[in-house]
């Protein structure tokens, strides 16, 4: 059975997360690119939020056995199989693991129309995701 405890912890840590990027949510384009402190506390910010995601969504996928996700943004996929995320919900998450991964392993500079993509219409997802996870408990 998957640890309640653990998964509520870290769905606690990720609406705090949500809750500190908030004020960034309506910065521009050009204030984000003009300010790398803003741009690591975004960033940074951001890739916990998807390792959250990502670390719940790994607890549920051993605990019920499924198939074994083939990376970060498979995870997503994974939940969308067994019916715990829609598609919607489960393609956006996809894609901001792989944003994840461009910040963690610095495979490309980050695209800062990505970031700002995010912040204004992509956060919900977040919420979302919880609901998701607490409506599967």
């Amino acid at each position: 059975m998957v640890d309640q405890t653990l998964i509520l912890r870290k769905l606690s840590n990720l609406e705090a997360y949500l809750v500190q990027i908030e004020e960034y949510r309506t910065i521009s384009l050009e204030a984000y690119l003009n300010d790398w402190k803003t741009q690591r506390i975004i960033e940074r910010t951001l890739q916990m939020m998807v390792e959250t995601c990502s670390d719940i969504a790994g607890h549920i996928i051993a605990d019920r056995k499924y198939r074994v996700p083939t990376g970060y943004a498979d995870t997503f996929k994974v939940l969308e199989e067994n019916k715990v995320l829609d598609k919607t919900l489960a393609e956006s998450l996809s894609k901001m693991a792989k944003f994840r991964n461009v910040v963690v392993h610095d495979y490309d500079q980050v695209d800062g129309e990505i970031v700002i993509g995010i912040l204004r219409k992509y956060l919900p997802d977040f919420s979302s995701f919880k609901d998701a996870v607490v409506a599967l408990l």
